[in-house]
């Protein structure tokens, strides 16, 4: 079983590495290899706000990233560094929903439950924070796994990238 803990800044380098991982391992199935490469370059990857905010968490089994993913009091849905310029505003936890925010679970662990329990400790977190929903850009591959915990697609968003390729993400959210 893995253990969970906050992310670190020094996490950040093998954090972008297990991140590409999952995304060529997971995605191949729902996306083409010119739109997770490109993916991979433009959205994917941490957002170190979330790490400074303290609401990124690491799955690690003998010292190896198995999962990570986070939820932020911010406004941005979601991508990483690359995919942002400015600081995000806070959002308001009494008219906003919090982010469930940058999940990713190596290709070897994928299905054992690491991404359930990440995304319960984040809701449990947000919940603390005073909010009472939860909202998130899901690429096709985390689908299953947020509706089977209770999230509901509410649109869907074809993102450009600069390249121009597309990438399909599924706007969902959940009350808590």
């Amino acid at each position: 079983m893995s253990t969970i803990r906050l992310a670190l800044l020094n996490d950040i380098p093998r954090l972008n590495e297990m991140i590409a991982l999952s995304v060529r391992g997971l995605s191949k199935d729902y996306y083409t290899p010119a739109q997770i490469e490109s993916a991979i370059k433009y959205i994917f990857g941490v957002d170190t706000q979330l790490v400074l905010d303290g609401t990124y968490y690491i799955a690690e089994k003998d010292n190896m990233i198995t999962g990570c993913g986070g939820w932020s009091k911010r406004n941005t849905l979601y991508g990483g560094d690359q995919h942002k310029s400015i600081e995000d505003p806070l959002l308001n936890p009494l008219t906003d929903a919090a982010r469930i925010r940058a999940f990713f679970v190596h290709p070897d662990y994928a299905r054992q439950g690491i991404g359930r329990q990440i995304i319960n400790i984040c809701e449990d977190a947000a919940k603390a924070g005073g909010f009472t929903a939860f909202e998130l850009g899901a690429t096709l591959p985390g689908v299953p796994l947020y509706t089977a915990m209770g999230y509901e697609a509410i649109g869907r968003v074809d993102a450009l990238l600069p390249d121009g390729e597309k990438l399909g993400i599924v706007k969902m959210r959940k009350i808590a």
